[in-house]
């Protein structure tokens, strides 16, 4: 079994389909076929379920590719480790909730870059379990998430701490009155809304309506015209809650106080960028 083929299988896996993954890696489409057909020969099982749709993994796949990611991963780090230099430099994968990124990441992403130009720095924004998945998968160096992460296999740093607010139009006057409203809201994985969903059960005031949005933008959009209420950090929104086009309402203790962590693999090679970038990040209670 070659860690070019694992690398191959991998791409397959994530786009579901040999066209796109052929694209992605600048190869025949051809070439990516005889791959995949050449390991599952190898390891004597299928791998994928082929259909009109595309490619799905089998349960032989899905084993395989939870193997893939740490053999894969690892030969990446070990690379990484090898051509470690003093001076930060090469690529530093940081993953982070859209709402650290639109409101925290800013000034912290711009100083590291002023201090260490020859970092090729990336930003991706998810939801906390994707983001945590993406960790775990070796496609993140380290990623800001938004609660206290207690997974056994991640090391977490404490990075910022928000107020969070239920956000609604100006015109609702009171929390009571925002709790009849539909929810806007990112999709699932999201800590926000998960937070929300659990304290408006443990209050008997479940929400059967729920718009899910793709961006933080759309949200306040969205909220300020009318359209519902969203648990939000209240920095997120306190330029809108300033001009009038947003209302903040305290949301209870003692849930209103959140976490954002920035999580590492505790097995995880620590680079020169990465150490530094960890370095950067703000102390403990700091805004």
């Amino acid at each position: 079994m070659e860690s070019a083929d694992l690398r191959i299988f991998q791409i397959v896996a994530r786009e579901g389909s040999v066209s796109r993954a052929a694209q992605q890696l600048g190869y025949v489409q051809s070439n990516v076929t005889a791959r995949v057909r050449h390991l599952e020969s190898e390891l004597g099982t299928e791998l994928f379920q082929r259909h009109n749709r595309g490619m799905t993994l089998s349960a032989s796949g899905k084993l395989l590719l939870n193997y893939a990611d740490k053999i894969v991963g690892l030969l990446d780090e070990a690379g990484k480790a090898l051509s470690s230099k003093t001076e930060p430099a090469g690529p530093l994968m940081i993953g982070s909730t859209q709402t650290a990124a639109a409101v925290r990441l800013p000034k912290l992403l711009t100083a590291y870059y002023g201090h260490y130009p020859n970092v090729l720095l990336s930003l991706s924004t998810a939801p906390t379990a994707q983001l945590i998945e993406k960790v775990l998968r070796f496609e993140l160096d380290g990623a800001f998430i938004g609660c206290e992460c207690t997974h056994p296999e991640l090391l977490a740093m404490p990075a910022f701490e928000e107020e969070l607010v239920i956000a609604s139009a100006a015109s609702v006057l009171s929390l009571e009155e925002a709790m009849t409203k539909p929810i806007v809201t990112l999709g699932a994985g999201c800590t926000y809304r998960e937070l929300l969903e659990q304290w408006l059960r443990a209050n008997d005031l479940t929400q059967s309506v729920i718009m899910e949005f793709g961006t933080l933008e759309a949200i306040i959009g969205g909220v300020s015209a009318g359209l519902g209420i969203s648990l939000l950090p209240q920095a997120v929104i306190a330029k809108q809650e300033a001009e009038g086009s947003l209302r903040a309402h305290p949301f209870p203790e003692p849930l209103r106080r959140m976490k954002t962590e920035f999580v590492i693999r505790k097995d995880s090679f620590v680079s020169s960028a990465l150490r530094a970038f960890i370095e950067m990040l703000p102390e403990p209670g700091a805004s």
